[in-house]
């Protein structure tokens, strides 16, 4: 892996490629074991270029975010782990907000915000990045990334940089298409309204206020554990099912919120698998629903 270390040299700079790098510093939930190659491109062309390099020298590769939706391995990843903290660019042109892959959903919603641009509050307490967002068609408060996303920038399984209108995305609840095609977002561009500044300043604060209230942000975690299964909410299954407060090791069924699993300290990811397995098993046995995990996992193949 000794020439694949310098290859990347030669496209990020030094510094931004790191060896042995513990994603547990890059994940929300404080998990997960060692990138053999965590790399920080600064560009939408660095980041292209690595991810060309890593296809043509057959080197596993996994694009990350804010790691928010994540869980990571104890043994970590043998591959290429590719950051997109350094593609945050974000931008007003008229009534849309464009902005690159690695920009935070609160800050896009701050730049509609300052343009008095309605419809983007929703995400202003949605703790991931833009491309992400796209990824799994992020969405809370009865509202998702397809009421206002009007087209993507990706690169292709090719290598070619394409930009696709939204319905070309396939998007679904909590599901579009661009993993299963091989895609990578680099940027994207949302359509919103004119309305009022203060009013929309107002909705995300009491959005933001609500969050606090209602989910266990004191505790690392990955956000919702599990998909919201059709005419049934996760957490209250999962409550009813007596699992409030329930643990594997360091992992526990939030309280607060039962629809989290927290990193109460020291959980490692073995925690939270075998738990959300338990707590899917109970909940299949007693009601006859299965509950499909919403977080992403990361793991050698």
């Amino acid at each position: 892996m000794r020439e694949i270390y310098e290859k990347l040299r030669s496209v990020v700079q030094e510094e931004r490629v790191i060896r042995n790098e513990p994603m547990a510093n890059h994940t929300t939930f404080r998990i997960g074991g060692p990138a053999a190659y965590y790399v920080r491109p600064d560009t939408q062309e660095e980041l292209i270029r690595t991810v060309r390099l890593c296809r043509q020298e057959a080197v596993p590769w996994y694009v990350v975010g804010h790691g928010s939706n994540l869980l990571v391995s104890d043994e970590g990843y043998d591959g290429v782990v590719l950051s997109t903290e350094g593609l945050c660019r974000c931008t007003l042109e008229g009534r849309e907000v464009r902005a690159e892959a690695g920009t935070l959903l609160s800050r896009a919603a701050r730049k509609a915000a300052e343009g008095s641009l309605t419809g983007l509050e929703f995400a202003a307490g949605i703790p991931g990045t833009v491309g992400g967002a796209v990824v799994m068609n992020a969405g809370a408060y009865g509202f998702e990334m397809k009421d206002v996303l009007v087209w993507a920038k990706i690169l292709d399984r090719d290598g070619q940089v394409l930009i696709l209108d939204a319905d070309r995305l396939q998007l679904g609840y909590r599901t579009s298409c661009v993993a299963g095609k091989g895609y990578v977002v680099l940027e994207a561009s949302f359509k919103l309204e004119q309305g009022d500044r203060q009013a929309i300043c107002g909705r995300m604060e009491e959005l933001a206020a609500k969050r606090r209230e209602k989910q266990p942000l004191e505790y690392p975690s990955a956000g919702s554990t599990f998909k919201r299964p059709a005419g049934y909410f996760a957490g209250k299954l999962i409550d009813d099912a007596g699992l409030r407060g329930f643990s594997v090791g360091g992992a526990q069924v939030s309280e607060k919120h039962c629809g989290f699993v927290i990193n109460r300290g020291g959980a490692t990811a073995a925690d939270v698998t075998e738990l959300c397995r338990q707590v899917a098993l109970r909940v299949r046995e007693q009601f006859g629903v299965e509950l499909e995990p919403e977080i992403k996992q990361l793991k050698n193949q």
